[in-house]
């Protein structure tokens, strides 16, 4: 990609979807994972790290505090030598748009004992982490807000010094309606918080994205620290937790992704296979083929690898219409908005209020873009209701849909599956995929020539249909 974004990219109307790709690492683990190594005992090699602007945020952050980082294999290997505390006690931090690098970050730098500033892209100043923050002080942390309350920047003092000597418990409450990173980011700060007591939290109101407390719990435990899960939504860490390294960690390829090209393998036919991930994952946006398959997909799947097949929608072919809970993987809820312009019957996405406090606010984006492809669009604070366009002809050699993308990367990506509508698409800022799948587009543009297609032998197929 060139250094000057482009302004626009024209799709050509698409019929076919064929080949293998091998999906970039997953966002949500390599951020993750680069927090837990810098604030573990020994050095870590952390294996398929996804190269992307928000990892780029998390790596930039973690190098500003002193820990060092070294790049191999072109980015794709990191090795981090474990700090356990911040070796810089003063230092100002850009997070640049990157919801979890800010959000576990602040956790971390709580209780580090320094003066940090952390500060990103305007759009980040607009997303609520008050809940966090609350959560946080009621612990004896310091933390300012540099401009409007409840929302970044953020000054970080060195925290109250608590009375670790009395017996019991030490219990804080989360609020995670918003987002379920502000219980992630309070439970990887957990071994600092849980020096001479334990720690127990507590979540206060509904948790959503459940999957993704799950995914912080697995990874802190394979760095040696053990998250134990009492009544429903109560977390305890053990006082005395350290991070230990796990020598050599494997990041395994972005379920979120995924999710756009086995979806063009949904519409246009396939076999489209995406390697780096399968029935293995522990993400939980891997539940989409779940998805795909109400729809209409056949999905089969190794531990390693999906795939997808189906008549593909230039046969005639019309998706079957969903109403669904995406409370847990509202990321690819946004892939299923669009393929609801696919299907014969009105769909429903609900429990998705996440969506506003995103890199924009998606449910009225979403809603204002599926309308220019001719959908009837209803929307409410936490749903999305899409009925389909007529099956009317359309005109390949009309002017391109122009796709407004927000400077949101998902917008862009999953609008590109319209182009499967039969008409061209024009996909403006298209290059604001680099925050995640930096070359999304020539990989999607690769399945839908088949150019990327050698003979794909056939999956064992453990997901019925």
């Amino acid at each position: 990609m060139s250094a000057t974004r482009r302004p626009f990219l024209d799709l050509a109307p698409a019929r076919h979807a064929r080949g293998a790709v091998r999906v970039p690492g997953s966002k949500s683990v390599s951020i993750r994972a680069l927090l837990l190594a810098a604030q573990a005992e020994g050095r870590t090699t952390l294996r398929g790290v996804l190269k992307s602007e928000d990892t780029a945020v998390m790596t930039d952050a973690l190098v500003a505090l002193g820990v060092p980082v070294a790049s191999q294999d072109d980015g794709a290997t990191l090795v981090v030598d474990g700090a356990v505390t911040f070796p810089r006690r003063e230092a100002d931090v850009f997070v640049g748009n990157s919801g979890l690098s800010i959000r576990t970050l602040t956790a971390a730098l709580a209780f580090a004992g320094g003066r940090y500033r952390l500060a990103g892209v305007p759009r980040m100043h607009e997303r609520p982490i008050g809940d966090l923050v609350d959560a946080l002080t009621a612990l004896g942390a310091r933390i300012a807000y540099d401009a409007a309350v409840g929302y970044p920047p953020l000054v970080i003092e060195a925290p109250v010094v608590a009375d670790e000597a009395q017996a019991g418990e030490r219990v804080v409450r989360v609020r995670a309606n918003a987002s379920s990173q502000f219980l992630t980011g309070v439970l990887q700060a957990g071994p600092a918080l849980a020096r001479e007591r334990d720690l127990v939290v507590e979540v206060d109101g509904t948790l959503i994205s459940r999957p993704y407390v799950d995914l912080t719990i697995s990874m802190m435990e394979r760095f040696g620290v053990i998250v134990r899960e009492g009544s429903t939504n109560r977390f305890r860490v053990a006082k005395g937790s350290r991070y230990q390294s796990p020598g050599t960690f494997d990041v395994e390829g972005d379920a979120s992704s995924a999710s756009y090209l086995l979806a063009a393998g949904l519409l246009g036919g396939g076999p489209v296979r995406v390697d780096g991930l399968g029935a293995a994952s522990s993400q939980g946006d891997a539940r989409f083929v779940d998805v795909l398959i109400a729809m209409g997909a056949d999905v089969s799947q190794g531990d390693d690898a999906t795939e997808v097949r189906s008549p593909g929608v230039a046969s005639g072919f019309r998706l079957r219409p969903v109403d669904a809970d995406f409370n847990d993987m509202p990321d690819v809820a946004m892939t299923v908005a669009v393929l609801a312009l696919f299907a014969d019957g009105p769909s429903t996405l609900r429990n998705i209020a996440s969506w506003r406090v995103k890199e924009t606010d998606r449910l009225a984006a979403m809603a204002a873009e599926l309308r220019k492809f001719g959908a009837a669009v209803d929307e409410g604070e936490d749903w999305l209701r899409v009925d389909p366009p007529t099956r009317a002809a359309r005109d390949p050699h009309a002017p391109p849909v122009e796709v407004a993308t927000y400077d949101d990367h998902r917008i862009a990506m999953c609008f590109s599956l319209a182009s499967f509508l039969g008409v061209p698409v024009r996909i403006d800022d298209p290059d604001c995929v680099a925050k995640t799948f930096p070359d999304y587009f020539e990989r999607f543009a690769a399945l839908v020539a088949g150019t990327d297609a050698p003979d794909l032998v056939p999956l064992e197929s453990i997901v019925s249909p």
